[in-house]
């Protein structure tokens, strides 16, 4: 099966065990549908408002490490309570959104549920959060020092004219980095890319 629904009695197994109060109070107080899924290269995790029929719904995506699954339930649990103060008349990642975000991000820190060089760049993004963790590069490479060992490797660590594999066969070489990304080319059609200096790639 692609998901599954997250049974709340095995939380602890993807998020820090000390945070695993605190978020099933937030679960069954907003009665949240959550569902791990496998990974998605887009999304880390994805929140749907609740209907007639159906409870506010969250995805998080089940190969994350404890601490960025943690960040991820919290960044989607706070669009469900910005959701439900403001409906669909402000932005999905707007001030109201971060405003609520920072709020539970403060809930969690402080009580040694992250290591603190998470909890560091946690408060160096707070200044000025970002609409997805993904964009924050200075806090997914801290979080990366925590995945298991996957074979890959981020594309600001390899060297100019280095071939690397995305997945599916697709090959590119990597190029020069243009302001914020690296434009790459792939090998096969010769058109330009660029990638996130963080996105993960496996050298060939």
């Amino acid at each position: 099966m692609s998901k599954q629904q997250a049974p709340l009695e095995y939380l602890s197994k993807f998020i820090p065990v000390t945070a695993v109060p605190r978020v099933l109070e937030y679960l069954h107080q907003y009665k949240v549908h959550l569902t791990i899924t496998r990974e998605r290269k887009s999304v880390l995790g994805d929140y749907r408002h609740a209907t007639s029929d159906k409870n506010h719904r969250i995805s998080v995506n089940g190969n994350l490490n404890p601490y960025a699954f943690l960040i991820t339930l919290i960044h989607e649990l706070a669009h469900l309570v910005t959701f439900m103060q403001f409906g669909h008349r402000v932005s999905p990642h707007g001030r109201e959104w971060k405003n609520c975000y920072a709020l539970l991000l403060k809930d969690f820190m402080g009580k040694e549920i992250f290591p603190p060089l998470v909890e560091q760049a946690l408060k160096q993004s707070m200044h000025d959060l970002p609409a997805s963790s993904c964009a924050d590069e200075g806090l997914m490479r801290v979080l990366k020092k925590f995945d298991r060992d996957n074979g890959l490797v981020m594309v600001e660590q390899l060297p100019e004219g280095q071939l690397f594999d995305i997945g599916e066969g697709r090959i590119f070489k990597k190029g020069k980095k243009l302001r914020k990304r690296f434009q790459c080319v792939e090998v096969e059609t010769g058109k330009l890319y660029l990638f996130s200096p963080i996105y993960e790639v496996k050298a060939c």
